[in-house]
Order: structure tokens, then sequence, then C-alpha cells
């Protein structure tokens, strides 16, 4: 059986309210980082959008709708960052 090559990651930038009393969140997940790294990006990531999140299984949540400007910066950093959802 012949392998295809690897295919890249797929990092999508979404928004979540479940369960969250009705406050939005950006959800960044697909990120092929460890933990470690992550909770540096979501660092970096909450001070460029002035807002609080942090690091939940895998994915990083970013306080508020920053979708488009998640994807241009992750876009910058060389990430194939995608916006997803409504």
């Amino acid at each position: 059986m012949a392998r295809s090559a690897p295919q890249p990651a797929r990092v999508r930038v979404g928004r979540e309210v479940a369960g969250r009393s009705g406050k939005g969140v950006s959800v960044i997940s697909g990120l092929p980082l460890d933990e470690a790294q992550l909770a540096e990006l979501a660092r970096r990531l909450k001070k460029l959008c002035g807002a609080g999140g942090g690091v939940r299984e895998g994915a990083i949540e970013i306080q508020g709708e920053h979708r488009d400007r998640l994807v241009a910066e992750l876009c910058k950093l060389g990430y194939p960052a995608r916006r997803s959802g409504g």
C-alpha cells in the first residue's frame, strides 16, 4: 500500500459560546505544538488581543470575538490558519 504525504496541520479559528453563559470565546485548534509551546503562543495572542484566555484540551481559547485578528497573526507566524464557523 502506498502512503501519501502527511497532511499539513489544519489550524482553525472558530467561536464558541456553549457552556459560557453566553460569553463568546475565539478557539484556535489544530496547532501542531506541545503544551509549553501552546502556552507561549496563547500568551502572545492574548497580549495582541488585549484579552484573557488560556489553553484547554490542546486548543487555545481567547476571550471575545477576535477571529480575524487571530487568523492574520497566525498566518504571519507561518501557520496555515483559516476561519471556521459563521
